[in-house]
């Protein structure tokens, strides 16, 4: 016999049924000392408490209210364009571009804070969307093409952001309060000047709503008249609104751009028109419980928190338990596999050119150097023999790192037919950096022993987390967004210790954007020993990932026990990001870009695409090794970072000269 689920407005219903209770839990006892009046009338300069509720709890908890509903429905209108689980209001990158915008504003023209800091963060933000939409336009605003080009613009941005603060810790370190969102209002004009565009952006999404549910036919809803590039930069454009007008009012509270659209499917919300009215309530519900559980805590404690990074600690746990409630209905259908691209009529010589341009610039990088003043000098004899211990040991770990980050990245893309796939997505570098973050704190000194140990283990312990949830997951796309929904709590709790502003938690802030400066022999050997197992178990298991290109129904009438082999492919992913992790930071940009920039140079098929996206890690890798010793002298920059800002711009001009896209095969 089968039961029906309960309505999705029930669920709504329920959820803001906490929410009330909450406040009035948080609430009640003030507002019942000073009186209901208080809501709706300016109480007394003399009354302190009325003064309080007047002008900052009830304020931020109506800004609360209305940055939920906007992010809620920004997220459901990316998801429902872009046809992806993983889509959010950082897919565009807004709120990297507009954390760059700020940075920048701060170390350079302080007088545009003075002038208007939300205009100086939203400047940001549709910068980096117009960027976006500039290359989108191109290919038709695809969905691929839109999450590709917003995930390396939110990619690049955030590594210079990231790259400023590291050259400029005193002046920027009031990022990480910015970055992690705060609702606190001291009057009613920050609600009453970001409602309005709430609003009005609100209406112009219900009058899509037509035409987003006939979105759903592909290319075939042209032929019902519906122009598909209007529609789909439309409702981006809504969409990216109003996440840059939200970011500008409190700073990033991302999280509940992927949570509520993804809730409001697990409850059943199907039709467009149920979850534009479902996904914004529940954002709205969820950051109304977040915000005044931490002015619970805060009152008992004395300590304040950023509301965004707690948004992911208490929201990924409620989204863990609707997901895996609700089983198989978190699918949603993506484009990738689309189109293809034509395959390069001669892969070898490509492979060959690829190798041996990566054989120069590991020479070129162990030879070349600069000289005590600053001058480039070719080092040879007994000079390049006392460098090679330095040199020699960090340049193969990165190269490893490489290639490691780069198989990882391709057998997530090939397994879940998903572009945004990534090691990022798994939590496992997220997990590593907690585990040294907790090593930090625990010991006085801690020695790179230390590190190591703490590392592994946080690793590991996400390892087996994602082996529990894989017996569960019932989908790819599911899986992913319980990866990054497990990544999303990691990166909140590392946030919410970075803000605290304690020397130790920021000591760390070197190695997270991927330092190879203490790299030695013994870790290069085990690192290139990994690399080398790595490539040979993926080519091992090129077969059976062919087969899951056409599906799980087509890899199971050919022999492959699905179940068991998504464990294991998951697992090799998770492993080979663990090590490089370990070795050179959680760098993600690698595992991203180096299986796209194989398939747009033509090698698309089976082991020609293992082995060029190997290869472009590898060589994107040693190029920014070796740029990040050199270009700063006598400082030393990040790897990850240079990798970063080296590959972004590579992967953005292959892709402007790519006329179609598609998934590897």
């Amino acid at each position: 016999m089968r039961h029906s689920s309960p309505h999705p407005l029930i669920w709504t219903c329920l959820l803001w049924c906490v929410a009330l209770g909450v406040t009035v839990l948080n609430l009640g006892p003030s507002i019942s000392n000073v009186g209901l009046s208080v809501v709706y009338s300016i109480p007394s300069p003399g009354d302190s408490q009325g003064v309080l509720m007047h002008y900052s709890l009830l304020p931020r908890l109506a800004m609360a209210c209305v940055c939920g509903f906007a992010l809620g429905l920004s997220g459901m209108l990316f998801q429902h364009v872009l046809r992806n689980p993983l889509a959010s209001p950082s897919t565009l990158g807004v709120e990297a571009g507009s954390q760059l915008a700020l940075g920048i504003a701060m170390l350079w023209f302080p007088a545009l804070l003075g002038w208007s800091r939300d205009a100086t963060t939203a400047l940001g933000g549709f910068a980096a969307m117009g960027i976006v939409f500039a290359v989108a336009w191109r290919f038709k605003f695809q969905p691929v093409a839109v999450i590709l080009t917003g995930l390396v613009m939110g990619l690049y941005c955030t590594a210079i952001v990231t790259l400023l603060m590291l050259m400029n810790d005193p002046y920027l370190a009031g990022l990480f309060i910015w970055g992690g969102g705060s609702l606190n209002q001291n009057d009613w004009r920050q609600v009453t000047g970001l409602f309005p565009k709430v609003a009005a952006c609100s209406v112009l999404a219900m009058l899509l709503v037509r035409q987003l549910s006939v979105l759903t036919l592909g290319e075939a809803a042209q032929t019902l008249g519906i122009k598909l590039q209007f529609v789909r930069s439309a409702s981006l454009f809504v969409a990216v609104a109003l996440t840059t007008f939200t970011i500008s009012a409190v700073g990033v509270i991302g999280f509940l751009g992927l949570a509520a659209p993804a809730i409001a499917r697990a409850t059943g919300a199907r039709r467009i028109k149920n979850r534009m009215i479902i996904a914004p309530l529940t954002g709205a519900a969820l950051l109304i419980i977040i915000d005044q559980l931490l002015q619970i805590y805060s009152a008992k404690t004395g300590s304040s928190l950023p509301t965004g990074a707690v948004t992911a600690l208490i929201g990924v746990p409620v989204l863990l338990i609707v997901i895996l409630r609700r089983g198989g209905s978190m699918q949603i259908t993506t484009s990738s596999r689309a189109t293809t691209i034509v395959p390069r009529t001669h892969p070898r010589s490509l492979l060959v050119v690829l190798a041996l341009l990566l054989v120069a610039v590991a020479s070129i990088a162990v030879v070349l150097g600069r000289g005590v003043d600053g001058s480039w000098v070719s080092q040879t004899g007994a000079t390049l023999n006392s460098l090679l211990p330095w040199r020699l040991p960090r340049l193969i770990a990165a190269i490893s790192a490489g290639i490691m980050l780069a198989l990882a990245g391709s057998l997530l893309q090939r397994l879940t037919g998903n572009s945004m796939a990534s090691p990022e997505v798994l939590g496992v570098s997220a997990g590593t950096a907690f585990g040294l973050l907790c090593v930090s704190f625990m010991v006085a000194e801690p020695t790179y022993g230390h590190r190591l140990i703490g590392g592994f283990s946080g690793a590991a312990a996400v390892l087996a987390i994602l082996f529990a949830i894989s017996r569960i997951a019932q989908s790819g796309n599911q899986f992913l967004i319980l990866g990054v929904s497990l990544g999303a709590f990691l990166t909140a709790l590392i946030s919410v210790i970075l803000a605290s502003g304690d020397p130790r938690a920021l000591s760390l802030i070197s190695w997270m954007a991927g330092s190879t400066y203490g790299v030695g022999r013994p870790l290069a050997l085990i690192s290139s020993g990994f690399a080398i197992v790595g490539l040979t178990a993926v080519m091992l298991l090129l077969r059976p990932l062919q087969q899951f290109a056409l599906g799980d129904m087509s890899a199971h009438s050919h022999g492959v026990d699905v179940r068991a082999f998504r464990i294991l492919i998951l697992g090799v992913a998770a492993m080979l990001t663990a090590i490089a992790t370990l070795i050179v930071g959680p760098l993600s940009f690698v595992g991203l870009i180096a299986p796209h920039m194989a398939q747009r140079l033509g090698l698309t098929r089976g082991l020609k695409h293992i082995l060029g996206s190997a290869l472009l890690g590898a060589l994107v890798m040693a190029i920014a090794d070796f740029t990040g010793r050199t270009i700063y002298f006598p400082w030393q920059l990040p790897t990850g970072l240079v990798a970063t800002l080296l590959g972004g711009p590579v992967f953005g001009v292959l892709m402007l000269h790519s006329k179609r896209q598609s998934m590897p095969r």
